[in-house]
């Protein structure tokens, strides 16, 4: 707890990006941004929740009016309490599923995503939670407290007491293998209430079956990844010459280079500040970036060919795709049709299926990280927040665009590759209407529309049923129950109805003409880019702690 005495002037609470998210006990505080007045806040409201998810800075700033008591969480210890509430639960109702028959042999991963969709249910006191003889496709296990089974007999009006079940006893698994007819009465016998949780049938055989199918269609790659290596095995930093800026980005820019005597080819060098890495605390996810591109060949998937460093900068030499941004694009267009938009969203698919059946999450899927080859074909770039995750487990890191970020990624609850199913659902959206389906004023307000769910949303007229029916099944609130994280894996949503005559043969083997041919007159064409000035920070700061060492 803090306690903060106002001051001649208040004290100031909150004007740095590392005070930690706070609640008010006894006292007020003043809201202004600006030297503006905003609001008063009284005991029980908080202040500096968006701090909690991410690093950002303080959009207000908050003084104190009157003495005040603090309650205050730093952002570290609220993700690590979540993380472990989360693996607490997730083991508990894990070891729950082991202990029955149906489940019991059942793979690990399997059980994981049951325990997901389990939902928790209260029942008071003599409540009847399942009668006999009436129709049921649900399955339940007893949380807490206890009931008792009875069964009443032909031509009596009495029921007969038959045995008592209490906290990891289940029953109702019969109705998940089609017998729907309750054979017992089931009631709630604790005077404290009962807490089961349930899953029903149509949950369940969505979940089982063929979840640990894992693809082989790319049986090939780690010889061409190899030789594609060793190409640029001997090449120096110093024989790039570059030519233009194609963007700039959050730790530096990337350029358009040629190497030195081959104007044939130009290449993307991405080049990132070391020390604005180490102040943002990104290692770890810059490595994993360049683990994760190195090893990737798919063409979907934008190649990284070499890293390189100094003292300043990690850089990393990419495959330049001249189409330009798919952003880009739909800003001059305004919006994309039902066939352009199949096309782009069909790219982003085979991408997610190279990652995904790899157990990758990208977790940054946006129009600015979808790029245009020469020959109109949609690659993914920028591998910052992908992960490779443990097979079955999940994450807790905060990351991504406000506007594509999934629920539970927000509510810190860990999140899978199912979060990447989300984003492909709010792309979808934003092609076909130009804006995404959850935009607010600030992010917090934007993540308060995303916890409303995509119902809440109003679909335009331009949007078809069938496209509207496939953002809705992508875009479910709860992670396990979305198209594409089922039995059936991605290959679902190639089946869903909006593909239906879609040429996934032609989109793999290039055969299909896409939506745009971008116009790319040379090698070193720039136009489909905007123009960027120079750097006007100037070079960054030296970096020789090491950290970089494997780059």
């Amino acid at each position: 707890m803090i306690h903060l005495p106002a001051l001649q002037p208040p004290a100031i609470l909150l004007n740095s990006p590392v005070y930690p998210p706070t609640y008010i006990l006894p006292g007020r505080v003043e809201v202004s941004r600006e030297n503006k007045y905003l609001s008063t806040l009284a005991p029980g409201k908080v202040f500096g929740e968006l701090a909690i998810l991410y690093n950002c800075k303080r959009t207000a700033t908050i003084k104190a009016a009157t003495d005040c008591k603090l309650w205050a969480i730093e952002r570290q210890c609220f993700q690590t309490i979540m993380m472990r509430t989360g693996l607490i639960r997730q083991a508990e109702y894990t070891d729950f599923l082991k202990s029955v028959p149906i489940f019991k042999n059942l793979p690990e991963e399997t059980l994981i995503k049951i325990s997901d969709v389990l939902e928790e249910t209260y029942y008071n006191e003599g409540d009847y939670i399942i009668r006999q003889g009436a129709r049921g496709d649900t399955f339940f296990i007893i949380s807490k407290g206890q009931v008792k089974v009875t069964i009443r007999q032909p031509n009596c009006l009495e029921e007969k007491f038959i045995r008592t079940l209490r906290k990891g006893d289940f029953f109702g698994e019969k109705a998940l293998q089609g017998d729907d007819l309750r054979t017992a009465n089931i009631v709630a016998d604790d005077p404290e209430g009962v807490s089961c949780l349930v899953i029903d049938r149509e949950t369940f055989n969505q979940l089982i079956s063929g979840l640990d199918e894992i693809r082989t269609r790319y049986k090939d790659e780690a010889i061409d990844r190899k030789r594609l290596n060793e190409e640029f095995e001997g090449l120096r930093l110093n024989e790039l010459r570059v030519l233009a800026t194609l963007g700039v980005g959050g730790f530096g820019r990337v350029e358009l280079v040629q190497i030195a005597h081959d104007p044939a080819r130009s290449f993307a060098l991405k080049q990132m500040k070391k020390s604005q890495i180490v102040e943002t605390r990104q290692q770890q996810h810059i490595m994993s970036e360049k683990e994760i591109m190195g090893e990737a060949n798919c063409e979907f998937i934008v190649k990284l060919y070499k890293t390189f460093k100094d003292r300043k900068y990690l850089y990393m030499l990419m495959e330049s795709c001249l189409g330009g941004e798919l952003w880009t694009i739909l800003r001059d267009k305004g919006h994309f049709d039902d066939s352009t938009t199949r096309f782009y969203t069909a790219c982003v698919i085979e991408a997610f299926d190279y990652l995904h059946s790899r157990n990758i999450i990208y977790r940054d899927l946006k129009p600015e990280n979808l790029l245009l080859d020469v020959s109109g074909y949609v690659k993914l770039v920028d591998f910052g927040f992908a992960k490779k995750l443990q097979h079955g487990r999940k994450t807790w890191t905060f990351c991504g665009t406000p506007e594509y970020v999934a629920p539970e990624v927000i509510l810190n609850r860990g999140h899978d590759i199912s979060a990447d199913y989300w984003s492909l659902g709010v792309l979808m959206f934003e092609l076909l209407t130009g804006t995404p389906p959850f935009t607010g004023a600030d992010p917090m307000k934007t993540y308060n529309i995303i916890l409303k769910g995509i119902d809440a949303i109003e679909f335009p007229r331009n949007i078809t049923r069938n496209a509207t029916y496939l953002i809705k099944k992508l875009c479910r609130d709860n992670p396990a129950e979305r198209l594409g994280y089922q039995k059936g894996g991605i290959s679902e949503i190639q089946k869903h109805k909006w593909f239906d005559g879609f040429n996934w043969e032609g989109l793999r083997m290039r055969t299909l003409t896409p939506p745009i041919l971008p116009k790319v007159r040379s090698v070193t064409d720039t136009s489909n880019f905007d123009e960027y000035p120079p750097d006007a920070d100037g070079p960054p700061a030296d970096d020789l702690t090491g950290w970089d060492a494997d780059f």
